[in-house]
């Protein structure tokens, strides 16, 4: 294994809560993929019995994704990816690769960058964003409310000045489905 700086792209709970260390983090875009509630959740966000909705990348190819580059320095890279594979890989619904990220000062950079595989049968792509609102309000998992998850991605989007549409109007609609319980 090499000890050369590994660059990590995050798009959803890794903007907020990376859980590695890093020395750099900048705002960085990744052509190709779409950040969408595309896969089921039935570890961390909800259960078998009650799935909740998490954040993926769906390929499509006039896409962008909008989220931070995180580098991490060649000393923790092993630790870094074990860590990442383990927190990603859980139910082999994400696929691990290598893809081009372009950071706001226009350098370009590899980045591992975790993607949802489109033949899993945790992939749920294309759901009306009514229905991903209803999911997401009453969905539970080991890691909490998905709620909770849905927030957070996007009051960090916010305060990093990224705009996405979706989830600005997800995060209104779930806390007025949340408020009528």
């Amino acid at each position: 294994m090499t000890d050369a700086d590994l660059w990590v792209f995050g798009y959803g709970s890794l903007m907020w809560n990376p859980g590695f260390e890093y020395d750099r983090r900048e705002l960085a875009t990744l052509t190709g993929y779409a950040r969408t509630f595309c896969m089921w959740s039935i570890h961390h966000r909800g259960t078998p019995e009650h799935p909740g909705l998490v954040l993926a990348l769906d390929p499509h190819e006039d896409a962008e994704c909008h989220g931070l580059g995180f580098r991490v320095p060649g000393l923790h890279r092993a630790r870094t990816l074990d860590y990442l594979r383990e927190r990603e890989l859980v139910s082999s619904a994400y696929v691990e690769r290598m893809l081009p990220l372009r950071l706001a000062d226009g350098e370009e950079v590899e980045a591992v960058v975790y993607v949802v595989d489109t033949d899993h049968v945790q992939y749920c792509g294309g759901l009306a964003l009514e229905r991903q609102a209803e999911v997401i309000s009453t969905a539970v998992g080991g890691r909490g409310p998905n709620t909770e998850y849905l927030f957070n991605t996007q009051s960090h989007l916010q305060e990093l000045g990224i705009d996405d549409p979706d989830l600005l109007w997800l995060s209104h609609r779930v806390r007025t489905l949340a408020e009528s319980v």
